[in-house]
């Protein structure tokens, strides 16, 4: 037993366990006293305390543990043989407790071994046959059994399996040797086990079956059997196992299910009758596993007469039961196998009713295997009914059921399953499977129910069932029309998308810029990404800079977020290697910020690429705060960073390969349409609903093996659901899919489209000017155009056109084109100028050498160089000719002289002969010659778009269609069943699992493949017509415009918006806190009753009249028999006083005592006080047990059923708790007497109680305790009347009541009650995230602000609260809970009560705290300001004068305390004395009872006081907060938050319409709440200055921020 205590913690470590048991085992040795019962006794208490410890950790300690103990087991049984029944059941328990859970295999083969050995033990036994000694052996048998079934549900071994079979065989053989003959059986059920024995004679095994009782077992009915089998004039024994577990599970063969039964005839010494083939077969009911689906059919035979079976096995007999409508109803019924039968051609036939006592005999059919030819699957079943002749019809109808069953019994020779000398009978439900067989062996039954199916013929019947079950159908046709909803919507949406995928041809492009540039700009997913500025854009180049440019386009909306927008720019020639883009914006509308994420710009003449990464903000408030940056190209390296690659993969296969997501985010240049993707999505909906209803509720095969995968465990048969769902559902949907994704667009409207935009690019510079009237200022302006276009892109030392011509001059043409000629000379000398590459903004990165790290362009295999100095020759040409053109139609009357204008058209025409000999061929004709892109290249012919829709058309109807008739043939329950699991399991997979395959798919990419998808944007469309002809003057005639704002406007921009973020942000906190404030005054006046004060205002009043200040203990007895028992039972029973509370179960009389002479008495005074009693207190109180009187107990009254008035009852026993009193604290314990349940027996228990003397000069207090409810109020009152003396011999009369709500009302101020408490728990989350947020930011400096800390304690008190309320309604559940079952005792609430009574004051300190915090939000008005300075200024001094003032108070408390203490009750304790004195400052003081006392001493203490610290120390103080007031004021600074709240007042006057008159206009915004501004129109464009100040983008994505 010492070893047992030692282990007797539960919370025990296994090292601890493991000591335990080896110091026990060595203890034993030494003493002799090692057997195998001890060690079972030890061995199975430590073994409950493992299995009383889950988790893994410490899991494999456990099972070593485990094995260590068996081993220990097997030895000591080895060691000490047992031989008594007693000893056989310890080690059988001890070794039950140890292979419970968490053993090996190994150690279960090791456990059924001694479980052998301890059932051969009892075989072998000696004990006399007493009645005893066969409950014993009993007992010992069901400890084994009990084993061996725990041992079989965890193991599928072999070997583990015949030593059980071998166990349960000597269990069996024991009992038999205590059983009589004809006595009646002996049955042991263990777990999922049953063994039943039995010793009858020979001619009662057929008189009745053979079964378990009380039990859904199998049973055995015996026909009469021969008498030559069994051995002359001896009885025969029965021997009957029943096993829920296939014992031969480790054979994979058989397929079998349900429970295995076998039974075998022995004679009394255990020789086996052998019974086979005979004659007459023995009948087995085997029951089936409950739960099984039953598929039935209805035929109604004037209409229909053809169903579906499905056959699952080739080796099982089909039971076909049918119910007809009339009986008799002959038809026949023909099989056949995958298709309809006919007479000519079936499977199998027969004709109906059969032979049979019962119509369920006669209308069975019964086919076996070898009629079915071994085929499994779709079966055709049709019934032709037979009619004499000419009756064309018949008016009936025919249930049928179908079931596949097999019988099959245990072959040990051949060690499998077989079905020889087994058949079904007719009388096989889906409940049990009849079975006939000539031999006795192991039997089982393999059963399969036929699919969920269903018969299209029976189309017209199930619709008519449709008022019955219309749940699948409605849903399936709101589908359907929610479907046509979307396609619309859908439609719509992609003719939105429409536009929005066209390139915008900028408005700004010169028009006689030819070079081309093709940028797509994406805007970024981020809350808030969009834009209203006006965006400005600049390429930065290696051989030049572009002019500005305004991405806009006046026909959609751009910078949408997530969106893409494609733009197309113009520049004279190329530009080179890009080497970064320049981006600003103007800061003007509702929503400036702009979160860019990247730019791609490419080539159009050469396919080159650059991407731009940018992922930062363009604002004034977030980001890094600024509005104009420089980002440099990307290298291969940036695109293919994890961070890159993982948000373009996720953000592209949510955006277009996710197919359910993509129908609201689908990439608007993406060729599968919106309605494309809802029809997708409809059609696999549907295809899902048909693969789900088709495999719902098909039960499972307990006998199948579980395959786990740690946390996940699945059967084989739920693997090939869902393999053969994904073969009925995906291929054809992904065909769908990739039909309409593959599918070209028509090639006549694309390329007709192409032709058209080439054509209009190419006369777009033939066609400028030309209808104009020719000067020659136009002339010297184009010349000039041309000149400035050359001096921007070359380090020249020619002069421009503006430095040699003033702008008021009057251009000389010959000058002009004297310097085109030098630019013309320098470029074909100069080759192309190529090595005057140098670099053009200083904070731009140098482009790297084209190695592998400068991934930033794409280089297709073109000769990018060729083609460059091509199209600038090109440039040039068409220049000259469109010159040469102007000239002509001017004329030399145009000029000054003809000799001018000679030279002029002498230059032109040379310099254009000049460029004609550098042009190729091919670029003379203007580019045929170069290879032509394929238009619509790639994918399937247009017209496959058709087969697309076709089959989308037909897997929706097909699958709508097979949906509604599953359902229809279900049942209005099943079908709402399957619809709800089918809705929650679609919602999981589009919320849960598909997103997290796609960001596993994503990180997959970004870690190993590391591939960057290239956009293709070769069929897009371009807007040429958006800026085709305009005047370049027109466009740009305010260069302004084109300018980035200043950084002193973008200084004050940002400064403007910080000061309204912050009007906001109070704004916002004002009207959040108000809300915050409201809720939690509801739920604190929703925790309050005011009919509550009332309640015990009435219950005081009506027990406590005539109770004087001071009552005997004769005075008790009266008020106890008068005023308690009146009021207690009042006119209507079970109710108090008036009747309108209920008396909640009884009420108790209490009493605490203390002990005879628990105080001494002085040595003088002994002979005249022979005796003492003490104050009560815990050290000297009564807690003995007495007879009636108070006499000295002599027995153990804690044996009755009700304690003793005379018995000390502990406070867990009371179910109470300690009560303060007016003088102490007393326990919660006592001598209890129950008054109740009426008033005739409560009088009798008092008047015996006091007959008795149950009150004496021992008695210290004196409670009655009660609770009653008032449903007026729907209020609990607990109520507590307590007399306490302070051994004086006088009681002094108290009460105590508290009251609580435990059912809330049903009424609508409930409801709203409620739902103020769930929104104040929402505001306290909130709360919760806004001050971590704040404490992350902050960490340690958070402590140091006095609202921080009063935030914490809001939430640290509503947590608190939360959680008291969560206990109270706990308690308050367990209380009633136990009122219920015990009515007629005194019920305890006073937990309940004093959890309530917490809640109240943690809710009322919530409100406390919360009304403190209004002072906080009032900061900014100036005078609250202004006393908040002033409290903090004084703070020093006023410190020092609390301190003074408590010293004061302190000292003449004492002071009165100790003169008036025994004399006025005011002052009788300390705290008693401080309370007068502070309302002796109030002007709440009696001053007749201290003047009475002592005039002169109490006029002196009272009247220095009152000097003292009302006129003299109380003045200072306030004299101290008036001066630090007056100095505040001298000094006093205005808040810094006074704008902020000019501005919130100026948001709050426009909102409503209210004119403001401005104070200060330097720093408001707008009222609207647009911050742009009118940018400084005299600075010119920084593009090339070396002061340019602005911010270059790191190739990192930059975090958001909020300037605050």
């Amino acid at each position: 037993m010492m070893v047992l205590d030692s282990a007797g913690d539960s919370a025990a470590s296994v090292e601890d366990l493991k000591s335990t048991v080896e110091n026990a085992v060595a203890q034993l040795k030494e003493q002799g006293l090692l057997s195998g019962e001890t060690i079972g006794q030890i061995i199975g208490s430590v073994s409950d305390k493992l299995s009383s410890q889950s988790g893994d950790s410490g899991k494999a300690d456990r099972e070593k543990l485990r094995e260590q103990m068996l081993r220990i087991l097997t030895d000591a049984v080895k060691e000490v043989p047992i031989n008594t029944p007693q000893g056989v059941h310890m080690v059988a328990r001890g070794l039950t407790a140890v292979i419970a859970k968490e053993v090996s295999s190994t150690a279960q083969e090791e456990a059924s071994l001694l479980f052998v050995n301890l059932s051969s033990s009892l075989v072998h036994m000696v004990v006399n046959k007493s009645e005893e000694s066969k409950k014993e052996m009993q007992s010992a048998a069901g400890a084994i059994v009990e084993g061996a079934s725990n041992i079989l549900d965890n193991s599928s071994n072999k070997n583990v399996s015949d030593a059980l079979l071998v166990v349960l065989k000597n269990i069996q053989s024991a009992l038999l040797t205590f059983q009589a003959n004809n006595e009646g059986p002996t049955v042991i059920q263990k777990n999922n086990i049953g063994v039943f024995v039995n010793r009858v004679t020979p001619g009662r095994l057929h008189m009745e079956p053979l079964t378990f009782p009380n039990c859904s077992c199998p049973s055995f009915s015996l026909p009469a059997l021969p008498s030559n089998i069994f051995p002359s004039d001896e009885p025969v024994d029965i021997r009957m196992l029943s096993l829920d577990k296939n014992p031969f599970s480790w054979n994979e063969g058989g397929n079998i299910s349900g429970q295995i039964a076998s039974l075998s005839l022995t004679t009394k010494d255990g020789s086996t009758i052998h019974i086979e083939d005979i004659s007459e077969d023995i009948e087995i009911l085997l029951p089936r596993p409950v739960g099984g689906q039953v598929n039935t059919s209805v035929l109604d035979l004037g209409n229909h007469s053809t169903t579906i079976i499905d056959i699952p096995s080739a080796d099982t007999t089909l039971v076909i039961k049918m119910v007809p409508s009339d009986d008799p109803l002959p038809f026949k019924l023909l099989l056949g196998y995958m298709s309809y039968p006919t007479e000519a051609s079936y499977t199998a036939m027969t004709e109906m009713p059969q032979k049979g006592k019962t119509q369920e005999e006669r209308y069975t059919w019964l086919v076996d295997a070898k009629n079915l030819k071994m085929k499994t699957g779709v079966h055709y079943l049709v019934v032709k009914p037979i009619v004499g002749p000419g009756i064309k019809s018949i008016n009936a109808t025919l249930s049928i059921i179908s079931i596949s069953a097999a019988c099959k019994f245990w072959n040990e020779s051949k060690l499998e399953w077989s079905s020889k000398g087994c058949r079904v009978g007719a009388q096989t439900t889906h409940l049990v499977t009849q079975c006939f067989c000539n031999h006795l062996t192991f039997f089982g039954s393999s059963f399969f129910v036929t699919p969920n199916l269903v018969d299209p013929s029976r189309t017209a019947e199930l619709f008519g069932t449709f008022t019955e079950n219309p749940v699948v159908v409605c849903f399936v046709g709101s589908l359907f029309v929610a479907y046509l909803l979307v396609v619309v919507w859908a439609r719509r949406k992609d003719i939105q998308d429409t536009a929005k995928v066209r390139v915008s041809v900028l408005e700004d492009n010169d028009p006689m810029d030819e070079y081309r540039y093709l940028l797509c700009v994406s805007t970024g997913h981020r809350r808030g990404a969009s834009t209203s500025s006006q965006i400005t854009l600049t390429l930065l180049g290696a051989d030049g800079t572009s002019e500005p440019h305004h991405l806009a386009d006046p026909k959609k909306c751009v910078f949408e977020r997530g969106a893409v927008d494609m733009f197309l720019l113009t520049t004279p020639f190329s530009l080179g290697d890009l080497q970064g883009v320049r981006l600003w914006h103007d800061n003007s509308g509702s929503h400036p910020a702009w979160y860019v994420g990247h730019v791609m710009v490419q080539d159009v003449q050469t396919d080159q690429k650059w991407h731009f990464l940018c992922n930062s903000w363009l604002a004034i408030d977030m980001g890094d705060c600024s509005l104009d940056k420089v980002v440099p190209v990307s290298t291969e390296t940036d695109l293919k960073s994890f961070s890159n690659l993982f948000f373009m993969k996720t953000t592209r296969d949510l955006s277009d390969g996710h197919l359910w997501y993509s129908v609201i985010s689908r990439p608007p240049s993406s060729p599968f349409t919106c309605v494309q993707r809802v029809s997708c999505c409809f059609s696999l909906l549907l295809c899902t609903m048909l693969t789900s209803i088709m495999f719902y509720g098909i039960p499972t095969d307990p006998s199948e093996q579980t395959m786990d995968l740690g946390h996940f465990e699945f059967t084989w048969q739920q693997f090939m659901i869902g393999v053969q769902s994904s073969l009925v559902m995906f291929p054809v949907n992904i065909l769908i899919v990739g039909i309409f994704r593959n599918t070209r667009p028509c090639e006549t409207s694309c390329c007709k489209r192409r032709a058209e935009q080439q054509e209009s690019c190419s006369s777009q510079t033939a066609s400028a000017d030309m209808n104009g009237h020719v000067t020659l200022d136009t002339i010297a302006k184009d010349i000039t155009r041309i000149v400035r276009s050359f001096s921007k892109t070359m380090k020249s030392s020619i002069p421009s056109a503006e430095s040699e011509f003033g702008p008021g001059q009057q251009a000389d043409i010959n000058a002009l084109l004297s310097v085109v000629k030098d630019y013309v000379r320098q470029i074909y000398k100069t080759g192309d100028g190529a090595e005057s590459r140098t670099e053009i903004v200083p904070d731009v990165a140098q482009p790297q050498e084209p190695d592998s790290e400068s991934g930033g362009s794409v280089h297709p295999e073109i000769d990018v160089e060729g083609v460059q100095k091509s199209n600038r020759t090109q440039y040039l040409y068409r220049q000259m000719c469109h010159i040469d053109r102007a000239l002509s139609l001017l004329g030399s009357s145009g000029f000054p002289s003809p000799h001018s204008y000679s030279r002029a058209l002498q230059q032109v025409q040379g310099m254009k002969v000049f460029l004609e000999d550098q042009l190729s061929p091919a670029d003379s004709t203007g580019g045929d010659g170069q290879k032509k892109k394929g238009c619509c290249h790639g994918g399937l012919p247009w017209w496959f778009i058709f087969v697309g829709w076709l089959l989308v058309i037909a897997t929706s109807f097909v699958a709508g269609f097979y949906t509604m008739l599953y359902g229809l043939k279900f049942g209005k329950d099943r079908s709402v069943s399957w619809l709800v699991s089918m809705i929650v399991s679609f919602f999981q997979s589009i919320l849960i699992i598909q997103p997290l395959k796609v960001l596993c798919l994503a990180a997959y990419f970004a870690l190993v493949i590391k591939k960057v998808d290239e956009e293709d944007f070769q069929n897009v469309a371009f807007d040429s017509k958006a800026g085709e002809c305009k005047d370049q003057q027109t466009v740009r005639q305010d260069r302004s415009l084109y300018e980035p704002p200043p950084p002193g406007d973008v200084e004050r921009m940002k400064r403007i918006k910080i000061i309204e973020q912050k009007a906001f942000a109070l704004l916002r906190e004002i009207f959040i806190y108000t809300g915050f404030m409201w809720m939690l005054l509801l739920v604190a006046h929703g925790q309050r009753d005011p009919n509550a004060f009332y309640l015990k205002q009435h219950i005081r009043n009506s027990f406590s009249p005539n109770v004087s200040q001071s009552m005997s203990l004769g005075d008790v007895f009266t008020w106890a028999n008068t005023s308690l028992l009146s009021n207690l039972f009042g006119v209507y029973p079970g109710f108090i006083t008036d009747g309108n509370s209920k008396l909640v179960g009884n009420a108790r009389l209490r009493q605490l005592r203390v002990q005879k002479n628990s105080c001494q008495i002085a040595g003088s005074m002994l002979h005249l006080v022979p005796d003492c009693h003490a104050l009560y207190s815990w050290e000297v109180e009564d807690m003995g047990s007495y007879d009636s009187g108070w006499n000295q107990s002599v027995g153990d009254n804690n044996t009755l059923s009700t304690p003793s008035p005379w018995t000390y009852q502990t406070q867990a026993q009371l179910r109470s708790y300690p009560v303060w009193g007016k003088m102490v604290l007393y326990r919660g314990g006592g001598f209890v007497a129950v008054l109740g349940p009426d008033l005739k027996n409560a009088s009798r228990t008092i008047e015996y109680l006091f007959r008795n003397k149950w009150l004496d000069t021992y008695t210290r207090a004196f409670f009655v305790e009660f609770t009653i409810y008032n449903a007026n109020v729907n209020l609990f009152c607990i109520v507590t009347l307590l007399l306490e003396t302070a051994a004086v011999g006088a009681f002094q009369f108290h009460s105590e009541l508290q009251s609580v709500r435990l059912y809330q009302s049903t009424g609508s101020l409930y409801i709203f009650v409620m739902a103020a408490e769930i929104i104040y728990l929402l505001f306290i989350i909130y709360y919760m995230f806004v001050q971590g947020k704040l404490m992350k930011q902050q960490r340690w400096t958070y402590f140091s602000s006095k609202w921080n800390l009063l935030e914490l304690s809001i939430i640290l008190l509503s947590l608190s609260a939360l959680a008291v309320f969560i206990k109270r309604t706990l308690l308050g559940d367990r209380d009633m809970t136990y009122y219920q079952n015990h009515k007629d005792q005194f019920p305890s609430f006073y937990e309940t009560a004093s959890a309530d009574s917490v809640l109240q004051y943690l809710i009322a300190f919530l409100v406390l705290l919360a009304t403190v915090k209004l002072w906080h939000l009032l900061r900014l008005n100036p005078k609250m300001h202004m006393v908040t300075a002033t409290l903090q200024r004084a703070w020093g001094d006023i410190s020092g004068f609390l301190l003074i003032i408590a010293i004061m108070f302190t000292a003449y408390s004492i002071a009165c305390n100790v003169i008036y203490g025994w004399k006025i009750s005011s002052y009788k304790t300390l705290a008693d004395a401080l309370l007068t004195i502070i309302s002796l400052q109030m002007g709440i003081f009696n001053y007749g009872e201290v003047l009475d006392y002592t005039p002169v001493l109490g006029g002196l203490l009272i009247g220095s006081c009152i000097v003292f610290m009302t006129f003299v120390v109380l003045n200072l103080l306030i004299s101290v907060i008036l001066v630090a007031f007056k100095q505040e004021q001298i000094n006093h600074k205005p808040s810094e938050e006074k704008e902020i709240v000019d501005v919130m007042l100026k948001q709050i006057y426009s909102f409503f319409g209210i004119r403001c008159k401005d104070t200060k206009d330097s720093l408001e915004p707008d009222v609207s709440g647009s911050t742009g501004l009118t940018l400084n129109n005299s600075r010119n464009i920084l593009s090339k200055s070396d002061d340019l100040n602005i911010s270059q983008t790191s190739d990192k994505p930059t975090n958001d921020k909020t300037v605050m």
